[in-house]
């Protein structure tokens, strides 16, 4: 039981990081219909801008830690690049064309990443430096613990803020009818920049957490992580928020689970047989809705 609870504990870990990340791709589609192939990439680039700082925070006598900061910034601001410059331009086309963009934008940032840091694996240096904190006889490490209560704090965070603040209600505005939203005298353009830059923001903190408990950086690590993160977001119910969050966890127990009792090898295919089934059953995800359109 108590190594059953441990795996529990993984589980929910590694399904924090994915819950992060995967609210980037739902917000996004909730509001613009678009996959941003290149979100996977963000986590990768934050990663990076994380092991750039880290000796920097150290020379001014900060802890390693802050180089959240810094990484949140720059990926914020990378996220809102890219919407400016990539999908803006291609609104009004159709849907095929900026789903092409957003492979190309991947590549891009992938093969950048390879140019300025050179694609060898790059170690990362200890992030959250503390002894395991015993439950019982359960251990749990300092960086486990930060990484389940901050990613449910900002889960929280950023519902409250989509349901309650103005923006959060423009967004919702945006999602539900665009040209409404523009009609009644919303700035579509600002509100879509936002969420990129908030997606983005977000996958910079799953980005620190996942390096400091996979302690190496290369300029693919983004590509799996962002798919896995991207399932999440299906399986819960693409577009909604809640859903991304349930899903993010399914996803990282069922692998933690997967890993501890059957094979290491199948955790993957576990995961993406969970995603079949529930396709089958439910097409439109956990929390999500079917929807009729007329033709």
């Amino acid at each position: 039981m108590v190594d059953f609870i441990q795996q529990i504990i993984n589980g929910l870990q590694i399904g924090s990081i994915y819950a992060l990340v995967a609210l980037g791709y739902t917000m996004v589609y909730g509001i613009v219909k678009l996959i941003n192939f290149a979100h996977g990439d963000v986590i990768m680039i934050g990663s990076y801008i994380a092991i750039t700082t880290i000796p920097l925070m150290a020379a001014m006598g900060a802890p390693a830690w802050t180089c959240i900061v810094a990484s949140v910034i720059f990926c914020a601001f990378l996220g809102f690049l890219i919407e400016a410059v990539a999908y803006r331009p291609l609104r009004n086309a159709p849907r095929l064309c900026s789903i092409i963009t957003a492979i190309g934008m991947s590549l891009f940032l992938e093969n950048l990443a390879m140019l300025v840091f050179s694609p060898n694996p790059r170690p990362v240096p200890k992030i959250f430096s503390s002894e395991p904190i015993m439950l019982g006889q359960i251990q749990v490490s300092l960086n486990t613990l930060l990484t389940i209560l901050v990613s449910l704090c900002l889960m929280v965070a950023l519902q409250l803020f989509v349901r309650n603040s103005k923006m959060g209600r423009s967004m919702r505005a945006v999602s539900e009818d665009f040209g409404a939203a523009k009609l009644m005298g919303i700035n579509v353009n600002r509100t879509i920049s936002l969420t990129f830059a908030i997606g983005s923001g977000l996958a910079a903190v799953g980005s620190i957490f996942y390096s400091s408990s996979y302690p190496i950086v290369e300029p693919m690590m983004g590509s799996m992580l962002g798919l896995k993160a991207f399932i999440a977001a299906v399986l819960g119910g693409i577009g909604i928020i809640p859903g991304a969050i349930i899903g993010g966890l399914i996803m990282g127990v069922a692998e933690s689970l997967t890993k501890a009792y059957i094979n290491s090898q199948l955790a993957d295919a576990v995961v993406f047989g969970i995603l079949i089934i529930v396709l089958l059953v439910k097409p439109s995800g956990i929390l999500g809705k079917n929807i009729k359109e007329k033709v």
